[in-house]
């Protein structure tokens, strides 16, 4: 059902999406982010669905055809007519199409090297259930499928670094949550570049006190100009340690990466019943299977009893994280996550450190009671939405339906009065950063058509997932838990 008195900002999200609409795709932010990239059109994408099916398809068929031959999904896909100034790094820094040759960068588009979540799967199944007709006759999930499969098989394969099974990141700006101080140990084995070597655009549309400071920034592009001398190659197995590891300085395995990862697992078990056929169930069995394997390594390897809450592990060193970012919320998408693992986690949403449902508006990006948090710079306090919708639908999925409903209501009510801002402060839900962003204006308009629904729109029950009370007795079995 509609809301009538939200009409108005049903328009101007709207508004929003078509206005950074370029033809193919859609930019997060015509003035700071003009190019596509890879998390924000999956979110873009979801949205766009409510407006256009047949767009919200586009959105991702031009991101997946900029995908390497190796499988990766690059974090960002360049528009050649936007001026190398407009953005830093531009395509002149990460050479995709020379440095990106070994691991089959495409030669007719630039792109950059690193990844970005891999929420695409879900995206392109809730995309599909918006007008499944169109969508078939289109072939949209017969062309996807084999795209989405070979990304998840580089992640799975060449990106397990810690040898466990998880997908690592080896750089913030892969995560996501770019400055977030779950990074500062691990980042502080970075020397910066040079400031001369580089031009920071970001601080031409932003207040410098809310965006990374120029030590990290020089980190950042260290980090990405190294793994690009490296021709972009990766290492796997668990010696990342060793001298030459192609930059091995930042190797973290991060829970909502992973959690991002599984869902789509189960999203594309979803998409191969769709597809029918033998091969096709036997796909999308093992893509059940593998999602909840991979849901009891992150358990064993992220997940902390003492805070309640999944954690970052530091690959050089081994060791968890103990910063509490929204990243170890966001395992609450899981449908098969342990029934005591989702019951704590939603403990930690409504105590003092995230504070939802009391002291915070929204969820913050980090612990609102740690020693680094800062309610308005970058990925440091503020509340996203993307992350918020995520802990949302993880509320509804484990039962906290009425928390589910207040956080909505809450998101709703940021988006309308920051004009669709980036990030808002978690306490007063002031706008910071850039104003009319895709992926707010995006789930601001799923949260209006399809706010009450489950992630696995479509599904029957939990997808992929075993009964939690069998879930439970083998993770007692076998020993799951903090290592």
């Amino acid at each position: 059902m509609s809301e009538p008195s939200r009409e108005p900002l049903r328009e101007r999200a709207a508004e929003v999406l078509w206005a950074n609409w370029t033809g193919t795709s859609t930019v997060p932010s015509r003035a700071l982010y003009p190019h596509q990239w890879s998390w924000d059109s999956a979110f873009i994408a979801i949205g766009l669905r409510h407006l256009s099916p047949l767009r919200a398809q586009l959105e991702l068929e031009t991101l997946l055809a900029a995908q390497w031959g190796d499988g990766r999904v690059p974090h960002i896909v360049f528009n050649d007519a936007v001026p190398l100034g407009a953005y830093f790094p531009s395509p002149d820094f990460w050479r995709s199409t020379t440095a990106g040759r070994a691991a089959g960068a495409p030669a007719d588009v630039q792109t950059s090297g690193i990844v970005q979540p891999p929420v695409h799967a879900l995206a392109a199944w809730l995309v599909h259930r918006a007008d499944p007709g169109l969508s078939r006759a289109r072939a949209f999930l017969a062309r996807l499928r084999p795209r989405l499969a070979a990304w998840h098989r580089y992640l799975l394969e060449s990106r397990d670094a810690g040898g466990a099974g998880l997908a690592a990141v080896l750089h913030p700006w892969e995560q996501g949550m770019d400055n977030s101080p779950c990074w500062d140990g691990p980042l502080s084995r970075v020397d910066p570049a040079e400031p001369g070597a580089y031009r920071r655009a970001d601080l031409a549309h932003g207040a410098p006190e809310d965006r990374p400071t120029d030590a990290d920034y020089g980190r950042y592009v260290r980090l990405a100009a190294d793994y690009r001398d490296r021709g972009y190659a990766d290492v796997t197995g668990p010696d990342v340690t060793a001298p030459g590891a192609a930059a091995g300085a930042f190797r973290v395995e991060d829970p909502a990466f992973n959690a991002l990862l599984i869902a789509s697992e189960h999203a594309l078990a979803l998409i191969e019943a769709e597809l029918g056929g033998r091969a096709a169930a036997a796909r999308s069995y093992g893509h059940q299977v593998r999602a909840r394997t991979l849901t009891r390594t992150l358990v064993a390897r992220l997940w902390d009893p003492g805070r309640e809450l999944f954690l970052c592990r530091d690959l050089r060193s081994g060791e968890l994280i103990g910063e509490r970012g929204v990243t170890g919320l966001i395992p609450l998408v899981l449908p098969a996550l342990p029934s005591g693992v989702a019951a704590a986690l939603m403990r930690t949403a409504r105590g003092p450190h995230f504070g939802l449902g009391g002291t915070a508006r929204l969820v913050p990006s980090h612990d609102l009671t740690g020693a680094a948090f800062d309610p308005r710079r970058y990925w440091r306090g503020p509340a996203w939405f993307n992350t918020n919708w995520l802990v949302a639908k993880g509320l509804r999925l484990h039962g906290e339906r009425a928390l589910a409903d207040g956080l909505r209501a809450a998101m709703l009510d940021a988006a309308d009065t920051s004009g669709f801002a980036e990030y808002v402060h978690p306490y007063t839900g002031e706008g910071c950063g850039a104003r009319g962003f895709g992926w707010t204006a995006a789930l601001t308009l799923d949260l209006l058509y399809a706010g009450r629904d489950g992630l696995f729109e479509g599904a029957e029950g939990k997808p992929g997932g075993a009964p939690e009370e069998e879930f439970a007795e083998e993770s007692a079995e076998e020993g799951w838990g903090h290592e």
